[in-house]
């Protein structure tokens, strides 16, 4: 490991050296390469440096522990003592650090949340959680574009689609996909009993052109006029857009635009990111314990978090983590959830390391 962190070290001085150069700003491709290396070495060499300060510290201490005065040999074994604890968080820090990067965490997003189980209520359920991951993103700088949206005329959706674009979208918001069950008395609810429905949630990273080769000849596209909530609107040309790719049987729509031209790249992008995700999860189908944790058929029992509205609380399955914040949450307060999220499968890609 220490010798790995020492080829981090060099390289990031390299690289800092190399930034310092009046040459390269003349190549805006190899300087924004040689930008984003460095700031990524830059936390490991941060971590790491302050490690070798504090093992540096711990040697210098140790003539102090035979030191005639008492009085310094206590102090010295006081600071030994915290010491040795900074040094040991350091080193799991760094193993944290250095585990293999998910490729896909720079990456925006696509987020599909769907109505399961519960008819109405399971909509309505949709449109709150893709309130709350909006405002979410409102709260990191990101942008959020809807895609698609299939609305019921209650003002929840069937189904809504957006991308969200910024910084490290995907690493953020990867494990929020699985099944969302919400406990609460619908509004339709005349006698005040609780309900339970449930919404999928699917967060797929937005497909680069090099990720996916589309064939236009494995794709057939159709065409046909858009309709509004409960067919309330139709649109007088033909502007919404269906595609689908033939080798893999996989069908996306949208037609929120007016334009079909504007429909057809909407759900281009939609189609890519969905071969994309179906692409990866063949390549890993030997190691897709993380996988299994995607949205399964939409049922109340396949549940990854609970949202209860009468106790105020939110319960995430997979780590045992409850609070007791509904309303907050709701609001895109989210980092109480998706910090634990993170740690939890951390220390797991941890433990696999250390057994293979």
């Amino acid at each position: 490991m220490f010798q790995r962190l020492e080829g981090i070290q060099r390289r990031f001085y390299e690289l800092e050296k190399e930034l310092s150069t009046p040459d390269i700003i003349k190549d805006q491709k190899r300087f924004r390469k040689a930008a984003k290396e460095h700031a990524d070495l830059g936390e490991i060499v941060k971590v790491y440096e302050r490690y070798l300060q504090v093992e540096k510290q711990l040697e210098e201490n140790k003539q102090m522990l035979s030191d005639p005065d008492p009085e310094i040999r206590d102090l010295a074994k006081a600071e030994n003592e915290e010491l040795a604890k900074e040094a040991e968080e350091l080193k799991e820090k760094l193993k944290i650090l250095l585990l293999p990067k998910d490729p896909n965490d720079e990456k925006n997003i696509l987020l599909e949340i769907r109505a399961g189980t519960g008819g109405e209520e399971a909509a309505l359920f949709v449109a709150d959680l893709f309130r709350m991951y909006s405002r979410y993103a409102e709260k990191k700088g990101w942008k959020v574009e809807v895609l698609s949206s299939h609305e019921t005329g209650m003002g929840g959706f069937k189904e809504i689609i957006a991308l969200i674009t910024g910084d490290k979208v995907y690493s953020r918001l990867k494990f929020e996909s699985g099944t969302h069950r919400v406990q609460r008395v619908p509004e339709t609810e005349t006698q005040g009993r609780i309900h339970t429905s449930a919404v999928t949630v699917a967060v797929l990273p937005e497909a680069d052109e090099v990720d996916v080769d589309i064939n236009p000849s494995d794709l057939r596209i159709d065409v046909y006029r858009a309709s509004g909530a409960g067919g309330q609107h139709v649109n007088k040309t033909e502007s919404a857009v269906r595609i689908t790719h033939i080798p893999t049987g996989l069908v996306v729509q949208c037609q929120d635009e007016r334009s079909q031209h504007k429909n057809k790249a909407k759900a281009m992008k939609v189609l890519a990111a969905r071969l994309l995700e179906l692409k990866e999860r063949e390549q890993q189908a030997q190691q897709s314990e993380e996988r299994r944790t995607m949205v399964g058929t939409g049922d109340r029992s396949e549940r990854i978090r609970t949202y209860n509205f009468p106790q105020g609380r939110i319960t995430d399955h997979r780590i045992g983590l409850t609070i007791y914040r509904l309303e907050d949450v709701l609001q895109g307060e989210l980092d109480e959830i998706i910090e634990p999220l993170g740690t939890h499968f951390q220390a797991k890609a941890l433990a696999s390391e250390k057994t293979t």
